[in-house]
């Protein structure tokens, strides 16, 4: 595929466009939204891992930063996703669960694109903010405003399994709190994203296990105390 074939496929998702969910050719559809996730997933996780500087050892952050935004939304996605079948088998819409599927990896991918638009925001802020619990912080709002957009997308594409059957829409939501649950806890794990400059470059800190929401009220508590 070209690229402006491929960057016109990524606007249909933006613009909420049926053709990832359809049937014909799914494993070719799914192939390209795997690849729109890792491709933009990748850009702006290297982005994120540039704010101690790319030269000698800090290279190396880079290239963590890369690999772990689009591994954090497959890990995420894969963690969250057999419970949601589970649920879907349960409540009697499994039939429909193919075209879920496809809708959630399409929201996935629109999620990536999104974030990948904020990319001149970040470098912005990391030029005007020297101050690493603030990139986190930032990063994060950047992460939640994708996400929360591309929950719309995702509303799109289940709008017409709602109107056949209106349990969709409580699978929905059950779907958005486990996404939204799984998503924060493997973000406090997958750390350190931006990389701390006073730190060695690792992939994982020490002590990668621990309660994400209680480290997040900490951060910003020391940021509002200085």
């Amino acid at each position: 595929m070209t690229a402006p074939l491929f960057l016109l496929r990524a606007e249909d998702i933006l613009r909420g466009r049926a053709w990832p969910t359809q049937v014909q050719q799914p494993r070719r559809t799914l192939a390209l939204l795997l690849a729109m996730l890792v491709m933009f997933g990748c850009f702006y996780g290297a982005l994120m891992g540039t704010y101690a500087g790319i030269t000698g050892d800090r290279f190396l952050q880079v290239i963590y930063s890369a690999a772990k935004v689009p591994l954090l939304l497959l890990v995420t996605f894969t963690v969250a996703l057999p419970s949601f079948f589970v649920l879907n088998t349960l409540l009697g819409v499994r039939a429909d669960f193919p075209i879920v599927l496809r809708a959630l990896l399409t929201t996935q991918a629109g999620l990536t694109i999104i974030l990948a638009s904020f990319a001149p925001l970040t470098l912005f802020w990391y030029a005007a903010v020297e101050n690493y619990q603030a990139a986190i912080l930032f990063n994060t709002l950047m992460f939640g405003v994708s996400s929360i957009s591309a929950q719309f997308l995702l509303l799109r594409h289940y709008r017409p399994l709602i109107a056949r059957r209106p349990v969709h829409l409580q699978l929905f939501r059950i779907w958005l709190i486990l996404y939204a649950f799984v998503g924060i806890q493997m973000g406090w794990v997958l750390r350190p994203f931006v990389g701390d400059p006073s730190k060695p470059v690792q992939f994982f800190r020490e002590g990668a296990w621990g309660n994400a929401y209680v480290e997040l009220v900490r951060i910003v508590m020391r940021l509002i105390h200085g």
